[in-house]
């Protein structure tokens, strides 16, 4: 599954032009990467580096990502996803 999470503004920086963004993640990487291409993001977007690997969305482009299929999701539940994420249930396997 891929997801949204809400915009929310952004402090200025040198990187980032637009006043607010969001993040786009997903379930697995491969998911999230193919996502990725659908909206047209580049691969150079990719946070790897952050706790929950994602790309920065802008308002058209997380619009545009709704519309394709993605989830909204509320902060209470973003964070049950990202602990999800970085430490899988046991249960699974995994």
């Amino acid at each position: 599954m891929i997801y949204v999470d809400s915009l929310r503004s952004c402090i200025p920086n040198p990187r980032w032009r637009w006043n607010s963004s969001c993040h786009l993640f997903a379930d697995s990487l491969e998911e999230l990467h193919e996502f990725a291409l659908k909206v047209g993001l580049k691969k150079s977007y990719f946070q790897a580096g952050s706790i929950i690997p994602h790309y920065d969305l802008t308002g058209n482009k997380r619009r545009e990502a709704i519309e394709k299929g993605a989830q909204e999701i509320v902060n209470p539940i973003l964070g049950k996803k990202f602990l999800e994420f970085i430490i899988p249930s046991k249960s699974t396997g995994e």
